[in-house]
């Protein structure tokens, strides 16, 4: 009797790309992965009326439908990404960093502005955010490199890495970005201290880091206005952070029920920076925990799988990456807390937007990559 066809697709004994890359495929991250996936899209659908009404959109699932696209293309690319070998890996982190670097260049000519800043390059109904997916390209390359230095070969690793950081903070600062400046900062001296240079080199970054980040303040006028309204909050206006709060807590501990938000009418970011607080009026308390655990748990499980390989490449990148995802949502969440100043930055898989969208899922295929269980990838325990 002859098997079952979808049987024969995941038998161990097959051989095919996709055979090896579902046997070798670390399925928890997997899993983790879509399942933010899917919310991204279902909590798409929650705020895209009210951020339709509130630009005058005449359809009401503008961003939910646009959401539902990004999605479909980000699972594409985390796919594709996630085939790739360590060699793959490296070259397309080289290609993707290059064309960031090169559109961020240019951005200052042929950028769009918005609230401020030259962040994006407008396609005509897209606009693309080279900075998002310059930051996984960046921390890839950036450990290549530490682990080229490891083998004393005579290449200068430690340079280049620190050449490659210098040029993204540099153009980052020119649109200017400084929440993405802080990001990279953080993976790249994580991927630094892991890859084994001495602890008074890492204390020696983060004393710079520091110095830096309190530059800011005096360096661009809205740095200083966020972290003024943050420290004296009765003294400016800080409506779209007082409306989050009150949305979260208006959640109680099961919601509004889906669709029954009120104060997301009211916060004009909702659909990206904010869109934590819509999850938790209209789905309460512990869907918010739950969401905040399942994020946790893919960065813990990931950076759990990294520490663990037994490459100096794979495990500084893949744990970077880990470092990069986890920040990010760290950051975003706080924010909605109002534990930190504001800053827009979205949550990943969740906050509209196709850049943010396809680099996440790009940062996470490229870490799926790293982590499969390839023979000899591990450390025998």
């Amino acid at each position: 009797m002859s098997q079952n066809p979808a049987h024969q697709a995941f038998a161990r004994s097959d051989r095919s790309p996709f055979g090896v890359w579902w046997w070798t495929m670390d399925r928890w991250l997997l899993g983790a992965v879509a399942a933010l996936l899917v919310l991204g899209v279902l909590m798409s659908f929650a705020a895209s009326p009210a951020a339709a009404a509130r630009m005058n959109l005449g359809d009401p699932f503008h961003f939910a439908l646009r959401q539902c696209v990004f999605a479909a293309a980000g699972a594409a690319i985390l796919l594709g990404a996630s085939l790739l070998d360590d060699r793959g890996v490296r070259r397309t982190a080289f290609f993707v960093y290059l064309a960031a670097i090169l559109i961020m260049a240019a951005l200052p000519f042929i950028g769009h502005s918005a609230k401020g800043a030259t962040r994006w390059l407008d396609l005509g109904g897209f606009t693309l955010q080279p900075s998002e997916f310059m930051k996984p390209a960046l921390i890839v390359l950036v450990a290549w490199m530490f682990a080229e230095a490891q083998k004393g070969q005579g290449v200068p690793g430690v340079t280049i890495a620190f050449v490659l950081f210098g040029i993204s903070v540099a153009l980052l600062l020119i649109q200017p970005d400084v929440g993405q400046t802080i990001l990279i900062s953080i993976a790249f001296g994580a991927a630094f201290w892991m890859a084994g240079v001495p602890i008074s080199w890492v204390m020696g970054l983060g004393v710079l880091s520091i110095s830096g980040l309190a530059s800011t303040y005096f360096l661009f006028p809205h740095v200083a206005s966020r972290v003024d309204r943050f420290i004296n909050p009765e003294a400016a206006d800080t409506h779209q952070v007082d409306r989050a709060a009150e949305a979260i807590a208006a959640g109680g501990l099961l919601g509004r029920g889906p669709g029954e938000g009120v104060m997301k009418r009211h916060v004009p970011d909702l659909h990206t920076d904010f869109i934590y607080s819509v999850a938790a009026e209209e789905y309460g308390l512990i869907f918010s925990l739950a969401l905040i655990t399942l994020f946790a748990f893919l960065v813990i499980r990931g950076l759990y799988r990294a520490l663990k390989l037994s490459d100096p490449f794979q495990q500084v990148a893949a744990a970077g990456l880990f470092v990069l995802v986890g920040e990010q949502v760290l950051i975003n969440i706080a924010v909605n807390l109002n534990l930190i100043p504001t800053k827009g930055m979205t949550l990943p898989f969740i906050s509209y937007g196709g850049s943010s969208m396809l680099a996440i899922c790009l940062t996470l295929g490229f870490a799926l990559a790293l982590t499969r269980r390839r023979p000899g990838a591990y450390a025998q325990a």
